[in-house]
This record gives C-alpha cells, structure tokens and sequence, in this order.
C-alpha cells in the first residue's frame, strides 16, 4: 500500500521541486511573479526552462505542450519533442526560455466568433506562471492562455485571470479603507464537486446517440428508478470503487486535491469533490480531472458520462461551484466571524455579492447556459433557471435588523439532542443548508449550483469574479470620498439590502409557485434556455462592466455570444440527427420485425385450429403497425424541420427555431419511440435499455 503523502503531486513541477531545481536568486524572482504578478526576466525563464526539462526527462517525459483551453469547451494540445541534433549525429534534450513562454499554435481552426479568419492561421499561447506545469503520460503540459495574432482572448483562462485581476484591484482598495494596509493580493478560490455517470464500455458502444451525442436520445422509463432514493450515499459497488480508487491515485499525482467520493441519487451516478483552491488552478484541475475520469474508466471497461442529462427520469449531473475570496493572509473574506453583525467589512462584502449577483443576474445565468443543461435547470433535480440567493437564518436576520436599524438580539446556538446518551452531543449550526438554491451561503463561501456537470468552470468564475468587482468598485468610488467613513459604510450597507432583498429566498426553488412570486412579484429574470439568455451578453450594461474592467474587449463579447448560440444550435442539429439514423436503422426495422413475427405467431396458431382467436395477436400488431407509422412520420418531420435550419438568416435566429420546433419534434419522436420499446420483446430490441444502462454495472 503506496503513502498517498509520498506521491501526492509527483508529476507536478510545484513550489517543493522548484526550490529543490532553482537557484535562491531564480526561485525568488518567479515566486515575485507568481505572487504578486511581477514581470518575468527572460533569463529567469531561461533557467526555470532547463530545470523543468530536467526535471520531466528524469520522469520519463520526452515532450512537451503548452496546454491551453479554447472556445470549443475541452482542452488542446500540441507536442513538441525536446531533442535537438547534436553534430555527432546524436541528439540532444533541451528546453529553451522562449520556448516556455511562448508557443504558436494553428488558430485557424477552433471557434473565434468572427475573431480570425480561416486563412488567418497565427495563433500564441503564453505560460500561465501561477498555474504548475505537469507531466501527463510522457508529455510536459505547460498551462498557457491562447490568442489571436491581434492579441484578443481565444481561450477561457485569459479572461479568467483578467477577472480574479479585477476583483484583486477592487478588492484592495476597500481593504486600505479599513486600514489592511499589508494586504498585498485577494484571491478568488473555488472547490467544484463533479457530479458523472458510469455505464458499461460494451453497452455505452450499441447505443449511437451516448456515443454521438453523450445522452440517451431514446428510452422508456424502467421499473425502477431513483424512487427508493437507495443509491444515493450506498454502498460503493466493487466495480466502481476499483475506478475511483485508480481515479483518486492519478489526480493525486498530478496535485489535485480529490477528497470526497460517494453515490449520488440516480442510479450509476456518482459524485467526486476537491479542496477548494485558487480559481484558475481549479479551473485547470477541473478540466484534467474530467479527462482523466474518461480515461480511467475505460481501463475498467466502463464509460464516464459528463452530460448534463444523460437520461430521462433520474436526476442529471451538475457541478456546485465553490466560491470565496481569501487575503494573501489567509483571512477568508466571506467568513462571518463569531459576531458577524458586529463584522463591518464581512458585511460589506457580503453585500457585494448579493448586489452582483441582483445587478447581473443575466450574466450569472448565461454562464452556465448550454444545450446539455436547459435539460437540466428547473427540472426538480437542478436549481431553476431564475437566480437568487440564499443565506439562511441568522445572515436573513442580520440583516433585517440592519436594514430596519434595529439591535439584532443573536441567535443561540442550540445543542443537538439525539435522544440517545452514547452519541455525542454537538453544537448545531445556525442556519440549514438549502440545496434547490441557485447561490446559496454555506458558512464562509457561496455555493453556486447552477453548472452543469460538462461545463468549463471558468465561464461562471468570470461573470461572477467581474460582477463583484463592480460592485465593490461602486462601494469604493464612494467610501473613498465620504466625509465619515463609517456613517457611509453603515448607509450603503443598509440601501444594498433594501435594494437587494427582491433577489433573498430562503424556501423551495423547485415550488411552482416560487417561480410564479419571483418573476411576476419580484421581477427576477427566468431565462429557461440558451436562446433565451445568451443574447443579454451583449446588453449595453453588461458589455460597458465586462469592458470597463478589461475583461473582455467589444469584439471578444461578440465572438463569445457568436460561439456559444453556435455551439448549442450544432449540438442540438447533431442529436436531431442521431435521432433520425437510429429511429430509421435501428427502431423502426426492430418494430417491423417484433410485428411479424407476432403475425406469424397468430398465423401458426390459425393453422392448428382456425378456433383460436389470436386477439392478442391480432391488437399487439395492430398497435406496433400504428407505433411504425408514427415513427416512420414522426421521423420525417424532424428530418425536413432541420433540414429548414439551413434558411435561418443569423445563429440567434437558428437557435429560436431549434427552441421552438427542432427540440419539439425531438421529443414527439421520443415518445412514440418509447412507447414502441413498451410494446417489443426485449431480445428484439436493438439497443441496451434504461435498465440495462443504469443497474448493468455490478
């Protein structure tokens, strides 16, 4: 049994092997850097260059990348060896400064949104110093930002590190106000619980629509389901508790904080959950650890599903997507303290983000938009698509009383009473959890569960990182200027939460009638899908905050918006598709046959005796002729609906058509299809079944 303490984070070039690799002078001058965003000297890149190569050789490597994540969702890499010839005819293994900091790979080809043209082929990445190189197989993978020839962003990382950048800047400026002079940095950091599925590899492959489109796009419902709510936190099957202890050992190598592992509620659902950490190293470990996932399943035999809703009826996948902002001190800015309505400057910025998450309430939903979770928000497994914040009890109360200008009198703390005198007793918390919130408050840090579980986590952290730092610029702007800093604080304090409370919910985002109060009473927005909300990223407000703090530029936004409607209409058009090769191949000559081989039945049955009724028969064929030619019609009218995508003028205009015909068309074909699969015998039908996918790994 291998000491995880031994080999956690041995394939990363971390800070204990850059000390151990790096003269004192090199060491200091890129910890400066990393640290406190210092500009990096070439000659430093030059030596940090040739220990890491040093250091990935001697651990088997024998190329390298820049590893970057464009617009396509996933990430990219391109693999450079490190030898150089050598005039003996030999070859040499070097790295150059030059070569770390900068790679140019072929931008022609991933999404730009009108960014580049196709014959404009020259793209850059740039070595994200704060984020540690690592070696994957035999390759050094180097975190690096991508853009274009003209310098705009082409990735998620770039943006990213522009927000926390933002955030950083306004941030500090309200911390000198309360007189944090030796605040140096605030960090953003994020833990995000992954949520998946497991099928098994040799089922997954019958089934064309999990492997062209990640979901199942045919299925009647089983016997059973999630009804019973017996998988969730049960017992670990042997099959899949081999996986995750061979995923835990590969996402430990590589420094990735995997901590928590359990059942989820859907059957062949599960769920693992980090440490929380900085917000770009999370995003980076995020994106590894849903492709090592892939990966390691495969090795068992079984296939990882990361859509959003790979099956109908049981509960989809998401991603809760842990947020706080800590000093470079270590003090945690959300953390209430023993006395929170006594903690100014925790009030101030818990005010700051129940304001951003109000005032940008589009941009926080659209950042999660996509095609795989419209399935999933709202469909009482997910939060629903309209935003708002819960705090719980105490924070609810706290801030009654300010807004009110009344004392708070405190909440007790109560001793949780078992009933029996061997459990221990234990301090209760002082507010429950609420897991059908969108953004919940959970002691120190906001849970935002609105991802879904394919997402880049960047997406999010960007809007979310920018609209907090826009809020805190506004408080800035005025305490700055105020004759008495603590009147203004306590003033402002009190206007966000009058202001605010419409966005507050503490009950059942899954009630019907909580959508009805939080649209029509309190004007909360409910944009249900992409089309809907996609769109507002070009609203002028949103654009003149993204652009005011360098977040995005104009052209950027555009090509963002361009590429998301994008990619959710090609999404959609694929699954359409897919639905038309299977029903036509595969389910239709299934029924046909199921159908004649019941008419021969009957027709053997008349040939013995010309007294036996058939009526079975007879019905069941009569039904499964109707069910085909519902198909067969049902078919036809999605394959001529998608075929009319092609007229649409513009993508907006493509997307609101896939809205309101394509997906309406899809499911009327499902359902005339799964009433089919009702209908015929099991050993005819061509494709593994609910029940076979969600109970077939043992």
């Amino acid at each position: 049994m291998k000491n995880v303490a031994d080999y956690f984070g041995c394939l990363v070039f971390d800070d204990r092997v850059m000390k151990a690799n790096l003269s004192s002078e090199v060491y200091q001058s890129l910890r400066k850097t990393i640290d406190e965003g210092a500009r990096l000297d070439l000659s430093v890149a030059n030596a940090v260059a040739e220990a890491m190569k040093d250091w990935a050789v001697s651990n088997g490597a024998t190329h390298y990348t820049h590893w970057f994540q464009p617009l396509t969702g996933i990430t990219a890499e391109k693999h450079d060896s490190f030898i150089t010839p050598s005039p003996d005819g030999r070859v040499l293994m070097e790295f150059s400064g030059k070569e770390l900091i900068k790679g140019e790979p072929d931008a022609s080809s991933f999404p730009s949104g009108g960014l580049r043209a196709t014959f404009e082929a020259r793209g850059y990445t740039a070595w994200d110093p704060t984020s540690y190189a690592f070696i994957k197989g035999k390759t050094l993978c180097i975190p690096t930002a991508f853009c274009s020839y003209g310098g705009e962003a082409l990735d998620k990382k770039t943006p990213l590190l522009r927000s926390m950048e933002a955030l950083n800047t306004q941030a500090l400026r309200i911390l000198h106000l309360f007189g944090n002079d030796d605040v140096k940095c605030v960090r953003t950091s994020v833990g995000p619980e992954q949520e998946y599925f497991l099928v098994t590899r040799e089922m997954y492959e019958k089934r064309k629509d999990l492997m062209f489109t990640g979901r199942t796009l045919f299925g009647a419902k089983p016997p059973k389901g999630q009804e019973l709510d017996d998988h969730y936190f049960g017992v670990i099957k042997p099959r899949v508790a081999a996986y995750m202890e061979e995923l835990n050992e590969e996402l430990w190598k590589l420094g990735i904080l995997a901590k928590t592992e359990h059942n989820e509620v859907a059957p062949a659902q599960h769920e693992l959950a980090p440490i929380y950490t900085t917000t770009n190293i999370a995003a980076d470990h995020n994106q590894l650890t849903m492709e090592i996932m892939q990966k390691v399943a495969l090795k068992h035999g079984l296939v990882c599903l990361l859509h959003e809703k790979p099956f109908a009826g049981v509960n989809g996948s998401g991603k809760h997507n842990n947020w706080s902002m800590a000093t470079d001190k270590g003090v945690n800015l959300l953390s209430p303290g023993e006395t929170p309505y006594e903690n100014a400057q925790f009030l101030l910025f818990l005010c700051a983000v129940i304001k951003a998450v109000d005032d940008y309430q589009d941009l926080i939903r659209l950042s999660v938009a996509t095609a795989g979770n419209d399935h999933r928000l709202g469909a009482n497994e997910a939060p629903p698509a309209v935003v708002s914040i819960f705090l719980g009890d105490e924070l609810s109360a706290i801030l009654e009383a300010i807004e009110k200008n009344e004392p708070y009198k405190g909440t007790k703390t109560k001793t949780m009473k078992l009933g029996v005198d061997v459990l221990p007793k234990f301090a209760r918390d002082t507010t429950d959890r609420n897991r059908t919130s969108p953004f919940a408050f959970t002691g120190n840090k906001f849970e935002f569960r609105m991802l879904g579980s394919s997402n880049s986590i960047s997406c999010a952290n960007i809007m979310l990182n920018a609209a907090v730092a826009e809020s805190l610029k506004i408080y800035a702007d005025r305490l700055e200027g105020a004759e008495d800093f603590e009147t203004a604080l306590h003033e402002m304090i009190r206007k966000t939460i009058k202001d605010h409370r419409h966005i507050l919910f503490n009950g059942n985002g899954y009630d019907e009638s909580w959508i009805k109060e939080a649209t029509e009473e309190r004007g909360l927005l409910n944009y249900r899908t992409t089309p809907d909300c996609m769109p507002h990223l070009l609203d002028e407000k949103n654009v003149k905050m993204l652009t005011a703090h360098k977040i995005f530029s104009e052209a950027e936004l555009k090509s963002r918006c361009e590429i998301m409607l994008e990619n959710y209409c090609k999404t959609v058009t694929i699954e359409a598709n897919t639905m038309v090769d299977m029903a036509r191949k595969q389910t239709l000559p299934a029924v046909e046959e199921y159908a004649f081989a019941v008419a021969q039945t009957a027709k053997a049955k008349k040939e013995v005796s010309s007294e036996i009724a058939c009526a079975y028969e007879k019905n069941a064929v009569a039904k499964l002729s109707l069910l085909a030619d519902q198909i067969a019609v049902k078919t036809d009218e999605l394959e001529k609906a998608v075929f009319t995508l092609k007229d649409a003028a513009t993508v907006e205009e493509e997307s609101y058509a896939i809205r309101d015909t394509i997906l309406v068309k899809m499911a009327e074909l499902r359902a005339v299809a799964d009433e089919a699969e009702n209908m015929t015998a099991q050993k005819y039908w061509p494709f593994p079944t609910y029940a076979d996918l969600l109970f077939g790994v043992k």
